[in-house]
């Protein structure tokens, strides 16, 4: 296991190495001038050369790389084109509500998607699979946009049950729970369709197993036999869906937080990309791709605690 996380380590940085220098290449070969953009439609010729001067960006782009990768060494991803702030403070600020909104999004979709695979898979080809099946259908279908305008216009603005947007009281409380139903559900449902149909197949493969007749030959009862013997061999290819879903949420919530005005990672990359803001930009993609290679690797772990006998 140690090992394996030295390894993982090492891929990380590689990873990382390489979607900085994608990212980097890509943001200044983009159409769009970051000094016309901070000089504004007024900036003379001198003014925007001034800037650029100013920015380093009149500098080769791959000595501007170099200078970019050389800061990431010492932990200074650089200072906001727009605002001056650092990014590393800017990026903070925000990533605490896309964590929060992630997290209760993968909650959610865990609880939907595990009960209503297990309850499939039960009751093959009943009435009750077929619908479920349809509603997993329908999750993965239907965009993001579309479902949050949706619940906004039916909740918050029919019905006036729960806030329109943005997560600005802290989830512990009332409030707070109430301003994350949405774009919890939101986000969630897509994930949870797919935990669901990877659940229900998976569960189907498992009750057909040698030592599920065996326990049932031996007088094992039903409920027992679902939740004790079949799900937790069951659930090492759903783990892997979770652990995945968790990353591209973590990553997906950019739609989410423009429909409920949530000031997250995503919203900010929004912003910087329009605003050609390449460090706010590099900075929150790093992130990303961080974040979604450590989850990675605790889905690894958490392999070895459901089931020993998987080595590295």
């Amino acid at each position: 296991m140690i090992s394996l996380i030295i390894r993982r380590f090492f891929q990380l940085l590689l990873l990382l190495l390489g979607i900085s220098f994608l990212v980097f290449m890509s943001m200044h070969f983009a159409p769009g001038d970051p000094a016309t953009i901070i000089g504004g439609p007024n900036a003379t010729s001198s003014d925007l050369e001034a800037i650029r001067e100013e920015l380093g960006l009149d500098r080769p782009v791959l000595v501007q790389y170099f200078d970019y990768l050389g800061g990431i060494l010492q932990g200074d991803f650089g200072y906001s084109y727009q605002t001056g702030q650092a990014v590393t403070e800017a990026i903070l600020t925000r990533f605490p509500t896309t964590v929060k909104l992630a997290a209760s999004s993968t909650l959610v979709a865990i609880i939907i998607g595990v009960i209503a695979g297990i309850i499939s898979a039960r009751k093959q080809n009943s009435w009750i699979d077929v619908t479920s099946t349809t509603f997993a259908l329908a999750g993965v279908s239907i965009p993001n946009f579309w479902l949050g305008a949706m619940l906004i216009l039916v909740f918050a603005v029919n019905l006036q049950l729960l806030p329109v947007g943005g997560l600005n009281a802290p989830f512990y409380t009332l409030e707070g729970l109430k301003e994350l139903i949405l774009p919890s559900i939101t986000l969630g449902t897509a994930s949870a369709a797919l935990i669901a149909r990877m659940t229900r197949s998976s569960m189907l493969e498992v009750v057909r197993s040698d030592y599920i007749r065996t326990a049932k030959a031996k007088g094992v009862r039903k409920r027992p036999l679902i939740w004790i013997h079949a799900l937790k061999n069951a659930m090492i290819p759903v783990v892997t869906v979770i652990g995945i879903n968790f990353g591209t949420l973590l990553g997906g919530t950019i739609i989410t937080e423009q429909v409920f005005a949530i000031n997250g990672v995503g919203r900010l990359m929004i912003d910087a990309i329009a605003a050609r803001d390449f460090p706010i930009v590099q900075g929150t993609v790093l992130l990303v791709a961080a974040v979604f290679v450590v989850v990675n690797l605790i889905v690894d772990i958490i392999y070895a605690l459901i089931d020993p006998r998987i080595g590295y």
